[in-house]
């Protein structure tokens, strides 16, 4: 039996020495150490022999297993060096040419339109103010003139939650009342971007949750012109020399008067499309003077100050600047859309 054990690892170790790749290497370990072959086959019948046999028989088995797993693992190294050395000498290598390109990350649309807005605003003299997504029923619609039970309510589908007169934002608006009272009795001018949430019907020009950006300047002698001509300016910095404005007569509980702001379609013109449902015009924002009772509600004396305030929406404009159909492409996450910013 020994020297059957010394004849396996003689074989063994000379059918190693002719392997030359990596797949006739695990041939060769099946061959010679897997649970079938000679030498497995006789340590694992151990048994059958004497007591006198087995000690000497098991002892020089285990040599020969180590021997040839160490001299397996010495000669996976050789090819592995082997192969190595010949990718780097079998052929030329160019230095000169590129490398692989680095993929690099992208700002969401969201982001691009909201710096581009935060930057023509700041040049107007507005700065930033950031306001909370969950709400108070009292800040979104009764201090903004919307009192229970009003029936401009219908306007806004709101999302309640389980704490009673707790709410998600249905606008940027009650932002006003917080930047009032934090500032009051000093002249303002901020901007308010954020988040609302309104539950609505998803389609291709709506969703259940939306950026909006409220604008609001409260001082002495603010009248209706300066609204027309901020907003005018506005447009005419994020869309372009080219484009007119339109202002239209609205309503909104808390601005009197109130106005529809519109901007000449991009598509035709201003000849009719179907884009702009062959007026020439697509609106971008509503506006108005502040409301008496909005300003009284935020610490101002009505009879001393004035202000205006106005509500864009941001995807609303990107999609009119940058062409974009669908309004779910901002939160589908796909690639194909997002790569193009």
């Amino acid at each position: 039996m020994i020297g059957q054990l010394n004849a396996i690892e003689q074989e063994a170790l000379a059918a190693l020495r002719a392997v030359e790749a990596g797949d006739a290497l695990e041939n060769w370990r099946v061959a010679y150490l897997g649970k079938k072959s000679p030498l497995m086959t006789i340590l694992g019948d151990l048994r059958a022999l004497s007591r006198e046999e087995r000690p000497a028989v098991g002892k020089r088995g285990n040599e020969v297993k180590n021997a040839l797993e160490a001299a397996f693992a010495e000669r996976v190294e050789a090819i592995r060096r082997e192969e190595l050395q010949h990718s780097l000498t079998a052929g030329a290598l160019d230095v000169t040419l590129p490398g692989r390109p680095i993929p690099h990350g992208r700002l969401h649309p969201h982001t691009l339109i909201l710096r581009e807005m935060y930057s023509i605003w700041a040049e107007m003299g507005f700065q930033v103010y950031r306001a909370r997504d969950v709400e108070t029923d009292e800040f979104n619609f009764e201090l903004l003139n919307i009192p229970q039970h009003h029936p401009a309510r219908d306007m806004w589908d709101t999302f309640y939650t389980t704490t009673p007169g707790v709410i998600l934002r249905t606008h940027t608006s009650p932002g006003q009342i917080h930047a009032m009272r934090e500032y009051c009795p000093q002249p303002i001018r901020v901007i308010l971007p954020g988040m609302c949430y309104r539950y609505e019907q998803i389609s291709a020009s709506k969703g259940i949750q939306f950026l909006q950006m409220e604008g609001l300047a409260v001082g002495k002698n603010i009248r209706l012109g300066d609204l027309l001509g901020t907003m005018s300016e506005f447009n005419r910095r994020i869309f372009g020399p080219e484009r007119k404005s339109r202002f239209r007569a609205s309503y909104f509980p808390f601005t009197e008067p109130s106005v529809e702001v519109d901007v000449s379609c991009a598509n035709c013109g201003g000849s009719g499309c179907n884009v702009c449902k062959h007026t020439g015009w697509l609106e971008i924002a509503g506006a108005g003077m502040v409301h008496p009772i909005v300003l009284k509600n935020g610490g101002y004396d009505p009879a001393v100050y004035s202000g205006f305030a106005f509500g864009l929406g941001p995807e609303r404009i990107a999609m009119l600047k940058w062409g974009i159909s669908d309004i779910r492409y901002f939160w589908s996450n796909d690639l194909r859309f997002l790569e193009q910013f």
